[in-house]
């Protein structure tokens, strides 16, 4: 009997409405071939909503996402709406309603893309990224006191509980398992005074318990430029909420384009639906142009996949898309090419 997976859909804001598509076409494809079914609900949470309505979801907006096997979302964020009230109005509270703690970025150098850092090479360069997506610097415990005069401050507090680090660790320790065996743990335990020992301390401890992966632990700012100078040394980098926020972006324009890199936002213990977007935001100044990368949300769209228990198809997408790379020269503009988002889409399913 055929599996049908309930997939809620969120284009957003700019060009999600355009990168979700072809990520369907895609599923659809890899569906018919894998004996498998998706059903769609769209909605139209969004910045255009938020300017409409007031919010950026409706108040019941959560218990609609409740009963889908996975969320797919295209990008959140418009002129004219502060960044934080649309990421804390759609995106944060579906990520922390769902216990979507990890935040899962995978990155590579595909053969047939230039990477502007000169020594990382095509099948050297592959990297994950495991960011802690509940907690840390991203807290709403602080505030602002005596707005508009000159005593103004504002304080912001960082979270972290021996609960979602040891988890986080936990996870990246256990994916390295799967790959190379190497985790990195991004720290500032020199800068940080108690957070970030605490953060040190615990990957520690769960290390021990995961003696067959190797591990190390870099400052963040050192990280940073080892990132640039020889990325090919990295497998798992395990990092708080904000630094693997950082870390995730600065890996993806290593690989050549931050238009091609997916996200997962992951209930490990799958009591609620986890989350799949590109990387790559809504960016206002090419939305409808029909120029778009699709490449990141397609990517996502096989991280879903494999969440949902079909890694020959998910298998089957990132295969496609090194081969539409490596063997073809359709590119989009971000990657010096001239191809649409939808001769860019064909030409990876032709290739499927």
């Amino acid at each position: 009997m055929t599996t049908n997976h309930r997939i809620a859909l969120i284009p957003g804001d700019g060009i999600g409405a355009e990168v979700l598509p072809p990520a369907q076409l895609v599923l659809d494809v890899l569906g018919r071939r894998h004996g498998f079914s998706l059903s769609y609900t769209s909605y139209d949470w969004s910045c255009e909503r938020y300017l409409r309505e007031g919010a950026m979801m409706p108040a019941d907006g959560l218990d609609q996402l409740r009963d889908k096997d996975a969320i797919l979302l295209g990008a959140v964020g418009y002129p004219g709406v502060p960044d934080h009230v649309s990421l804390w109005g759609l995106l944060i509270p579906i990520r922390r309603r769902f216990r979507q703690y990890v935040n899962l970025r995978p990155i590579r150098v595909f053969e047939g893309i230039d990477s502007p850092v000169r020594g990382a090479r095509a099948g050297e360069v592959d990297i994950v990224v495991v960011r802690e997506n509940a907690e840390g610097e991203y807290s709403e415990i602080g505030g602002r006191l005596n707005q508009g005069t000159s005593e103004e401050l504002a304080v912001q507090e960082a979270v972290f509980t021996r609960a979602g680090v040891t988890r986080i660790a936990d996870y990246a320790f256990s994916l390295a398992a799967r790959r190379r065996g190497k985790v990195t743990s991004a720290t500032k335990s020199n800068g940080i005074i108690h957070t970030m020992p605490f953060w040190d301390e615990l990957i520690a401890e769960r290390a021990a318990e995961h003696p067959g992966v190797a591990w190390d632990q870099e400052h963040i700012d050192a990280l940073t430029a080892k990132f640039v100078l020889d990325p090919a040394r990295f497998d798992v980098v395990v990092a708080s909420n904000l630094f693997g926020d950082i870390l995730s972006d600065l890996a993806a324009a290593v690989a050549g384009s931050i238009g091609i890199a997916p996200a997962a936002n992951l209930n490990p213990e799958r009591d609620f639906p986890s989350m799949f977007e590109p990387v790559h935001g809504s960016a206002p100044d090419i939305a409808g142009q029909g120029i778009a990368n699709p490449l990141g949300a397609i990517w996502s769209a096989a991280m879903m996949l494999d969440h949902l228990g079909h890694p020959a198809a998910a298998k089957d997408i990132t295969d496609a898309i090194a081969s539409v790379l490596a063997k073809t020269d359709t590119r989009t503009r971000d990657l010096g090419g001239t191809a649409t988002t939808a001769e860019f889409t064909d030409k990876l399913i032709e290739l499927l």
